[in-house]
């Protein structure tokens, strides 16, 4: 993939800022407003519950992280985490008038290295982030290190469809389609291309449960949503 000369961070952060104030209307029309959903199943996933301490890495605009706050409600704790600084512009907006805002805090930082000591969250989740990191291993060791024993380590993020027809279909939607639609709505086109392209780079599902497995998780899986277009992988932290 092209970064135009700058260091995958650099090229990434530039990306989702020039983007953020169009993400999230792009999310409903690219996912025909079923991300809302995937949202939801992932928060089941990973066992969020009234009184949590949760972390959701690379937040972005917070709609994850808030729909983690409904779970754990007012006496859990949800803190978001993302590097683009106009993502996180627009997810304190999101939150401004939240039942659960006052459980929610939005954070800037790094995936690679984050600022908490070790087993300090109930679980941990990451909403189409794990492709835009440097280092994807170490990505997924940050996570389960933060988290304590028996916690859930998951990720939301597009798959690799299977099915004969179908893939060919989504894979010609998401090259051609989606950029377009970045154009028309936001004026952001070779944003939009960059997505397509780190779809395309990403391991599928099944490899990235593996990934999961390498890096020390246990019980790891993967639930397809919408044919394998986008995926829930999953694992546990050992007790």
């Amino acid at each position: 993939m092209d970064f135009a000369g700058k260091d995958k961070s650099e090229y990434v952060k530039e990306t989702f800022n020039a983007i953020a104030g169009k993400y999230d209307l792009m999310n409903s029309l690219m996912s025909m407003g079923m991300d809302n959903a995937w949202r939801a199943k992932a928060v089941r996933i990973v066992e969020a519950k009234p009184g949590m301490k949760m972390i959701d890495l690379c937040c972005g605009t917070g709609k994850l992280t808030r729909e983690i706050a409904v779970a754990v409600g007012d006496s859990g704790r949800v803190t978001g985490v993302d590097f683009s600084e106009e993502m996180l512009v627009v997810g304190r907006k999101n939150i401004e008038n939240d039942r659960y805002k006052a459980s929610i805090e939005l954070l800037q930082g790094n995936a690679m290295s984050l600022p908490f000591t070790d087993n300090s969250f109930d679980g941990a989740t990451v909403g189409w982030g794990l492709r835009n990191l440097p280092d994807l291993r170490r990505g997924i060791r940050e996570m389960i290190r933060v988290v304590k024993p028996g916690s859930m380590v998951v990720s939301l993020d597009m798959g690799k469809p299977t099915i004969p027809v179908f893939k060919q279909f989504y894979w010609l939607y998401f090259e051609k389609i989606v950029p377009w639609l970045g154009k028309i709505h936001g004026g952001k086109q070779k944003e939009y291309t960059y997505l397509y392209d780190s779809a395309c780079e990403f391991e599928s599902q099944r490899q990235l449960t593996l990934i999961f497995a390498e890096c020390g998780l246990q019980d790891t899986g993967y639930k397809n949503l919408v044919g394998g277009v986008v995926a829930i992988v999953y694992g546990r932290k050992p007790k």
